[in-house]
């Protein structure tokens, strides 16, 4: 379980790696947003999909102390990707 250091819960990397799966890619971008959920520009991002299992989704989630839990289980690797919604390089990881 991976604790969300702002959103008071927690979730299961294995989720989080059967919703990459189905994605159709094998890499997620970190997309952190200082904004509420229903304004989020990047809604293929971690930072989307962790609020979903946050208590307070409209509070940025996918901080880099979750990205350093998620690569210390040796199922994801930090890198850079395209973001699927701006096209643009960015922050993110991919599945081992």
């Amino acid at each position: 379980m991976i604790d969300l250091p702002y959103g008071s819960n927690s979730f299961d990397s294995g989720e989080l790696e059967g919703y990459i799966r189905r994605s159709g890619r094998n890499y997620i971008i970190q997309g952190q947003k200082n904004c509420s959920r229903a304004d989020h520009q990047k809604p293929h991002s971690l930072d989307y999909w962790l609020r979903n299992y946050a208590r307070t989704p409209n509070t940025k989630q996918a901080v880099n102390e979750v990205i350093r839990a998620l690569v210390d289980t040796g199922k994801f690797e930090e890198g850079e990707f395209i973001c699927p919604d701006s096209g643009r390089r960015c922050k993110g990881i991919r599945l081992v």
